[in-house]
């Protein structure tokens, strides 16, 4: 267990770095574009992540979360100008990586962190890849706005693949539709089967291709990362991604908004 959890944090460690040098050579009017996030602008996407960043390592200091403070962290954040939120983004969230990286083999294997949104204590592997999971995609939502063909860092990938299956269906919305589809990516290959039901959906792992489902897909992970997160529109959707059955492409859009 320590040995991936280390291979998480350095992976966040790699994340990290990369988008610090971004942010050093980025520009007013580039931290004022808008981002792949409908409702902010890059500069805001770096003051979420910093601000999410400071609540994460205070949850990781006291071994649980801390709801109540919040709020407070989010109104300093917002009252910051683009430029204060780019720079504190790689302060906060370095702070955050030196911290995770200082654990000891023992202390990664035995601390359990209490998230307070899940029935269950979670371990560092897992809160370091939800890290990596809203690293990833925000990250994407930096890079599209000056590369219209980005896609998320390969080498985070598998990582945010790990959590799909758990956090997938909190992220969909019914569209008056019922049925599966058989899910199969490439970059790496992995295989799911999708259910979606009047109250919702769920996804799960499978060791092979899932038969009998009544839609079949075929999707690059990451891009399949990027639909259940809402960020798979027609402009930003690779060539390859192949949808038959009795759904379409743009119904699955619509069981994933997005937030």
């Amino acid at each position: 267990m320590a040995e991936s959890a280390k291979e998480s944090i350095k992976a966040f460690r790699r994340s990290h770095d990369e988008a610090a040098d971004m942010v050093a050579e980025l520009g007013q009017d580039q931290l004022r574009a808008r981002s792949g996030s409908a409702e902010w602008n890059v500069a805001q996407v770096f003051s979420h992540l910093g601000s999410s960043s400071e609540i994460a390592l205070g949850t990781l200091t006291a071994r649980a979360a801390s709801p109540e403070g919040n709020q407070a962290v989010w109104d300093r954040w917002n009252a910051m100008s683009p430029a204060e939120q780019a720079a504190d983004f790689v302060t906060w969230e370095g702070r955050l990586v030196q911290a995770l990286e200082a654990f000891s083999d023992e202390e990664l294997a035995a601390t359990r962190l209490d998230l307070g949104f899940l029935p269950w204590p979670v371990d560092i592997e897992l809160f370091v890849n939800m890290r990596l999971s809203e690293v990833a995609l925000h990250r994407w939502d930096v890079d599209v706005a000056f590369d219209p063909r980005a896609r998320l860092a390969p080498y985070l990938v598998p990582f945010v693949l790990e959590l799909l299956p758990m956090f997938a269906g909190y992220s969909s919305k019914p569209i008056g539709k019922t049925g599966t589809v058989a899910i199969r990516t490439s970059d790496p290959a992995r295989s799911y089967l999708l259910e979606l039901r009047d109250d919702g959906s769920s996804l799960k792992g499978l060791d092979g291709p899932a038969a009998d489902a009544g839609t079949t897909a075929q999707i690059p992970a990451e891009a399949f990362i990027r639909l259940t997160a809402g960020r798979l529109a027609p402009d930003h959707t690779p060539s390859g991604v192949t949808v038959d059955g009795t759904m379409s492409l743009d119904d699955l859009r619509m069981l994933f908004p997005g937030i």
